[in-house]
């Protein structure tokens, strides 16, 4: 590892820490340095995955109050989102990069649409928060089914689907959907980033150094990175993940 992708790599991960902690959507920064350092796309998804895991932990913890009170509830989404990174991150293993790095440009291509229309959606979503009718239950769960192996697979963009199926499925309960939303992307991750070191897609130094510097960012940045306008952050992740799903139609 050179000079110069240590610090591409901990930029990635100190920048991810900060986007996540305000908006999400870390992974485009983590994963763009990654690429940029040399990995295929495949490797830098797997060590990306791994490298941000951790530092969702922290926010995971500080909602602790939540997941004691409402624990029996989290059983069914935790469930979920077990088994789904689990196939999520099945299917990346067994794809390998040939068949993982056509489909590139147009998973950042869906996760950056779900950034920059996250609101709209957030907002078609509320009217059916109020609805209880079994139907629009089964479908919300199959929406959680369906994004956990996604998140298992890719994972830019999971937290916004998750919370638009919880706020169905809970009653337009913001807090407490917020506080399962969490915990579902961490088990996802956590999962998908246990079977991913097993299948040896891991780069360990690329890895540490993103864990670290996210890691760092998520645990004592949070307080000031409140303070930036959330619109803001959301528009450079929309633009990041713009710029890089351009390169990736480009270089096919």
């Amino acid at each position: 590892m050179t000079l110069i992708d240590f610090l591409l790599l901990a930029g990635g991960g100190f920048l991810a820490g900060i986007v996540n902690s305000v908006a999400g959507g870390g992974t485009f920064l983590s994963f763009a340095a990654m690429v940029a350092c040399g990995l295929t796309p495949l490797e830098a998804n797997a060590t990306s995955a791994v490298a941000i895991a951790p530092s969702n932990l922290a926010t995971v913890a500080a909602y602790r109050h939540e997941v004691k009170s409402h624990w029996r509830e989290f059983i069914p989404f935790a469930i979920i989102g077990v088994i789904g990174g689990a196939i999520g991150a099945w299917l990346l293993i067994w794809l390998g990069n040939a068949g993982f790095k056509p489909l590139v440009p147009w998973l950042l291509l869906f996760a950056t649409l779900l950034f920059a229309f996250s609101g709209p959606i957030r907002s078609l979503v509320e009217p059916w928060s109020q609805r209880s009718g079994m139907s629009v239950r089964i479908a919300a769960y199959g929406l959680m089914i369906v994004v956990s192996i996604y998140g298992g697979f890719f994972g830019a963009g999971i937290g916004f689907v998750i919370l638009a199926a919880l706020l169905i499925l809970e009653g337009g309960d913001y807090h407490k959907a917020n506080a399962i939303r969490i915990t579902i992307a961490f088990l996802i991750q956590a999962v998908a980033a246990v079977l991913l070191i097993f299948g040896g897609l891991v780069h360990w130094p690329h890895a540490i150094v993103t864990m670290i510097a996210a890691s760092v960012t998520g645990y004592y940045g949070v307080g000031w990175v409140k303070r930036l306008p959330e619109p803001v952050v959301r528009a450079v992740v929309v633009a990041i993940g713009a710029a890089l799903t351009i390169v990736f139609f480009i270089k096919g």
